[in-house]
């Protein structure tokens, strides 16, 4: 850990010494329990405090301050608290987490760990679920953020219990479940500034042992940016979301079989991506762009899935689950970012001088992600001092993928003179199981383990570049062992020492052009110390953890000739702290996180990358020098939040105040650093006023991003199909939101 200053490891160290110092302290004023019983939930509301938080990161419900990962937990009352409308938002909200959106794919990374490349090969290093169901590519993961249950942000590998496994981390988002014996419908709808209307609505039916929950959304809003070009075809950044999902719960008349029937659709309509071009001298206003083709992006998709769980005795409990996935992505692009640039005309070749003579063109785009899933859990239900989960994970899935570019056309594409037309064919297969023991009442060591197995065929129907027989397959297979050892100390009531070694692992995969090597699977190796304490009769929670990371063969997407390729060139080693701190007292609430992350190349390598300014010394042509200890892509050195909220009674109305901050340091897209790969760092405010007029009627009036603040958001680097840019934050928006429950 060579570089450390001694003022960085003076604050975490500071901060995490002092939790752990005060920890014990008052631990000895509380009640001794044994370390599986959880405090009452109405006692601390009874005493204005804290309630537990349950979890479902090791496949069965618990307290968070019982397990040994580091994580962040929000439930959907707390998302709507802290302004967070959309998947993106939760990076303003949790520690070590860096989100970026653009094109067709968002992005996720923990801990510096994830994806940077959208291919139909290569798999996420965060792992995302709903409701249990892996969601497995970057394409379709921000659509279902409506009606939320909870949402557990797990850091670090995911290489035990997760159904697929994930070197970064993972993601699990929970819908409300249906309630029996109850009817009630809430809704709420939000008129802000950019013409945005949002609305939604969920109604629960439920009889004695049958229990329906259908929920919609459906939202609005007008582009941040303007198109001011005088052709203008459309106006990128707009947006139109429809998207329903239903749940349908039964239960056995003994209780002991439960089964869950979901179903989920989405229509999400946009103008595509709105990128301000570089070096724009028509326009310097970062929300202005000129581009006079016709941009869009359609979203279509549906899932669906049954869960079964049935108690096989008073201590082992069955679990399983389908799930049914398909998606479509149909894209296009106004490639040149102008309204001026000419296409080649009809009659001149398009090769790679008259392109660049000519740089007017469009690009088209048709994904499409058909996936079935299935998994199988046997698990301990008991409180004596052993738990186990056993399980197996199975994954199949086709994704044919249509890539068109016209270099003759610079409105619509109407033909194409490049055109990539793939099918990926990938399974994942895997087996897994932990086994948690109490040595004493307070010691409990725990070991996991998983085997995976992955294989992807790949077959190409079209491809631009040298000729070649069509269609050509090829077929890559990978295997992996991973897993999970750790000692825990639980003492007093919900707090705990933990210390943990990990390992987690993404599979390889294919490239595009034939003459390009297949990439290898990427590992991670984490060793993690962490601390979890509630002090005060749980007025006050405190999580912390420090870590160290062993990134090995590490999958980095670049061009080669304009197209995209998966490398394994360089290893990565990173170290770094979180710090959740959470408090109520009474009225008051306060929150803080803080994450620290130095993580670079472990390194010197060569990798390819047809932007390469010339030959780097000691390079190939088209190969860039990447120089051990650079920093690791989309990997900000401190992710800070806060904020803070005081609830005034003022006769039948609550009035609540509310304040909330988060700030990301700068962090590079890519493994080159230049203006063009920097996203700079940013400070976001938001505040917001609300007032509860009870059980039926909440109104809230909110301002995001309060001080107007410009930053960027994502940087798109240059293909062969477009061009690169920048997108740009949100600016300050405002509105009012009214949610309405009816029933009971």
């Amino acid at each position: 850990m060579s570089g450390i200053t001694t003022r960085k490891a003076a604050i975490i160290g500071a901060l995490l010494g002092s939790a752990a110092i005060a920890a014990p302290a008052f631990a000895q004023s509380a009640d001794t329990q044994s370390p599986n019983t959880q405090a009452s939930d109405t006692q601390a509301e009874d005493t204005g405090g804290l309630t537990a938080i349950i979890v479902t990161a090791e496949r069965r419900e618990q307290s968070l301050q019982d397990i040994p990962i580091s994580a962040s937990v929000f439930t959907g009352e707390e998302l709507e608290r802290k302004g967070v409308v959309n998947l993106n938002d939760i990076q303003q909200i949790a520690p070590s987490i860096a989100i970026n959106t653009f094109n067709r794919s968002t992005f996720i990374n923990i801990r510096g760990v994830g994806i940077a490349q959208s291919a139909p090969t290569s798999n996420p290093g965060v792992a995302y679920y709903i409701d249990g169901q892996l969601i497995p590519h970057e394409q379709f993961i921000g659509h279902s953020f409506f009606d939320i249950g909870t949402i557990e942000v797990l850091r670090g590998p995911q290489g035990t219990l997760t159904g697929q496994n994930s070197t970064g981390g993972a993601l699990y988002v929970r819908t409300p479940e249906p309630e029996f014996n109850s009817a009630f419908a809430v809704g709420d709808v939000t008129v802000a500034n950019y013409d945005r209307y949002r609305a939604v609505a969920a109604i629960n039916i439920g009889g004695e042992n049958v229990a329906l929950r259908v929920a919609g959304i459906h939202e609005e809003r007008d582009s941040f940016t303007r198109n001011i070009a005088a052709n203008a075809q459309s106006q990128p950044g707009n947006l139109n979301m429809d998207a329903i999902r239903a749940n349908l719960r039964l239960r056995s008349m003994d209780g002991r079989l439960n089964v869950n029937v979901r179903g989920e659709y989405f229509n999400v309509q946009t103008d595509n991506n709105a990128v301000k071009r570089r070096g724009d001298t028509v326009s310097t206003n970062p929300f202005e762009i000129q581009e006079d083709g016709l941009s869009f992006q359609d979203q279509v998709g549906y899932r669906l899935s049954a869960e079964a769980r049935y108690d096989v005795s008073d201590s082992v409990q069955a679990r399983a689950l389908v799930s049914w996935q398909d998606g479509y992505t149909h894209d296009q692009t106004d490639g040149d970012r102008t309204a001026t640039a000419l296409a080649v005309p009809a009659n001149l070749p398009t090769s790679g001088a008259n392109t660049a003579r000519f740089p007017g063109r469009m690009s088209n785009g048709d994904t499409q992600f058909k996936t079935l899933i299935g998994e199988f859990n046997l698990l301990s239900t008991g409180k004596g001092p052993l738990q186990w989960v056993l399980g197996g994970f199975i994954m199949d899935e086709t994704i044919p993928v249509t890539l068109l570019r016209d270099n003759r056309n610079v409105l619509d594409v109407r033909q194409s003179n490049s055109s990539i037309i793939t099918e990926a064919k990938n399974t994942s297969q895997s087996v897994f199981g932990q086994v948690n023991f109490y040595l004493t009442d307070a010691i409990e060591v725990l070991a996991g383990a998983r085997y995976s197995w992955d294989k992807q065929i790949y077959t190409r129907f079209a491809v631009p570049g040298p000729p070649i027989t069509l269609p050509f397959t090829s077929q890559v297979t990978s295997q992996q062992l991973t897993g999970k050892l750790g000692l825990n100390y639980h003492f007093g009531d919900n707090n705990m020492f933990y210390v943990t070694a990990s390992k987690g692992y993404k599979a390889g995969g294919v490239n595009l052009t034939p003459n390009t090597p297949d990439f290898m699977p990427e590992r991670n190796f984490v060793y993690e110390a962490g601390l979890k304490t509630e002090l005060f009769d749980r007025h006050l929670r405190i999580n912390g953890d420090v870590f160290y990371s062993d990134y090995k063969d590490i999958q980095l997407s670049s061009l080669v000739g304009g197209l995209p390729v998966t490398q394994n060139a360089l290893a990565g080693k990173s170290w770094g702290a979180e710090l959740e701190v959470t408090a109520q007292f009474g009225g008051f609430a306060a929150n803080a996180g803080m994450g620290y992350l130095d993580s670079k190349f472990a390194n010197s390598a060569c990798i390819s990358d047809t932007n390469a300014p010339g030959t780097d010394p000691g390079c190939a042509t088209n190969l860039r020098f990447v120089p051990k200890d650079r920093v690791l892509p989309f990997s900000p050195d401190w992710t800070v939040n806060a904020g803070m909220q005081y609830t005034i009674p003022l006769g039948s109305v609550e009035v609540t105040p509310r304040v909330q901050w988060s700030y990301i340091s700068e962090q590079y897209a890519t493994p080159f650093p230049s203006v063009n790969t920097l996203v700079p760092g940013r400070n976001v405010f938001d505040a917001r006023l609300t007032f509860d007029m009870g059980a039926k009627y909440k109104l809230e009036a909110f301002v995001n991003n309060l001080t107007d603040k410009t930053y960027i958001a994502s940087q798109i680097q240059n293909s062969s199909s477009a061009d690169g840019g920048i997108i740009y934050g949100a600016p300050r928006t405002y509105g009012l939101r009214l949610r309405v429950e009816i029933g009971s």
